[in-house]
C-alpha cells in the first residue's frame, strides 16, 4: 500500500507584510537593547533638564537672582523654562539616539550592513531609525513634568492646551529623529566632536529655550537668523502647548515642523543609502 505525502504548503508571504514584519522586529530590536541599557539611558535623558530647571528655577530663586524678578515674574520665567526644556530634551533626545549611534554603524566595523540585510528596502531602515529615535524623545518629554513639578521653587504654572499638544508633540518628536539621521550620515567619527561643539551648542543657546522667540524684537537680525533653527519652532511650538504666553503663529510653527521633516527625512536618506553603498 502506498502512501501519498501531501506536501507542506507554506502560505507565501507578499513583500509588503515581509517588509512590515521586519520593521517591526528592527524596532523591537532597537527597544529591547534600550530596556537593557536603562542604567546609561535615563542618566543621559535626565541629566540635562533637571540640571536647567535645577539651576534656573530652584537655585537661583533660592540665592535671591531669579531670572525675570521675584514672585509672578519668577514663577512665568519658571513656567516659560519648562517649555523650553521640553522643546530641548526632544531634540538632544533624537540626535543622540539616532545619530551617535548611526555613526557607530557606519565606522570601521560596518555593523550597519546587518540592518540593511533585513527583508525591507534599505529607506525602510533608516526610517526605522527615525520612528526609533522619534519614541525616545517622546520618552524624555514626558519625564521632564515631574521635575518641573517636584524641583523648581518657584511655582510652574502649566495651561495645557491638549489639541496642540496631541498634534505637535509626535511632529516635533518625527522632526528630531530625522535630524538625527540626516547628523548621523554627515557626520564620521573624527569629525564627530564637532556635532556638538559646533552644531549643537549654537541650536541650543539659540534655541528659544530661555525666552520667547517675540523677546528677540530689538536684536531683529537675530530674530530673524534665528528663524534657520530647528528648536525654535519645537520650543514656541511647546510653549503655545503649555502655556498662555504670547508665542510664534501655529501657522507658521506647524509647516515648518512638516518642512523640516521633510528635508531631515530626505537628506538622510540620500545620506544613508550613499554610506551603505559605499
Amino acid at each position: 500500500m502506498t502512501t501519498i505525502e501531501t506536501p507542506l504548503l507554506i502560505p507565501n508571504r507578499s513583500a509588503r507584510a515581509a517588509g512590515v514584519t521586519a520593521f517591526r522586529a528592527l524596532l523591537a530590536r532597537d527597544l529591547h537593547v534600550l530596556v537593557r541599557n536603562l542604567r546609561e539611558f535615563l542618566p543621559r535623558t535626565l541629566l540635562q533638564p533637571l540640571l536647567l530647571v535645577f539651576v534656573f528655577a530652584y537655585v537661583f530663586p533660592k540665592i535671591g537672582q531669579g531670572i525675570g524678578g521675584s514672585g509672578a515674574a519668577a514663577s512665568a520665567f519658571s513656567t516659560m523654562l519648562v517649555a523650553g526644556v521640553v522643546g530641548l530634551a526632544v531634540l538632544f533626545q533624537g540626535i543622540q539616539s539616532v545619530a551617535l549611534p548611526l555613526v557607530t554603524e557606519f565606522g570601521v566595523t560596518r555593523e550597519i550592513e546587518d540592518r540593511v540585510l533585513a527583508p525591507l528596502p534599505v529607506d525602510f531602515v533608516a526610517i526605522e531609525k527615525i520612528t526609533s529615535g522619534a519614541l525616545q524623545s517622546l520618552f524624555s518629554a514626558v519625564i521632564v513634568f515631574p521635575i518641573a513639578y517636584f524641583v523648581p521653587a518657584t511655582p510652574v504654572h502649566l495651561n495645557v492646551h491638549w489639541l496642540i499638544l496631541l498634534t505637535l508633540t509626535p511632529l516635533a518628536c518625527l522632526m528630531c529623529g530625522a535630524l538625527g539621521l540626516m547628523f548621523g550620515t554627515v557626520f564620521n567619527p573624527r569629525t564627530l566632536p564637532m556635532l556638538f561643539g559646533v552644531v549643537v551648542l549654537p541650536i541650543t543657546f539659540l534655541g528659544c529655550i530661555y525666552y520667547p522667540w517675540a523677546a528677540l524684537a530689538p536684536i531683529k537680525w537675530l530674530q530673524i537668523a534665528v528663524l534657520a533653527n530647528p528648536l525654535v519652532y519645537v520650543t514656541e511650538g511647546f510653549r503655545a502647548a503649555l502655556t498662555n504666553a504670547p508665542t510664534m503663529s501655529l501657522w507658521a510653527i506647524y509647516p515648518m515642523l512638516i518642512a523640516l521633516t521633510a528635508l531631515f527625512t530626505f537628506i538622510g536618506l540620500r545620506n544613508f543609502r550613499k554610506r551603505v553603498i559605499a
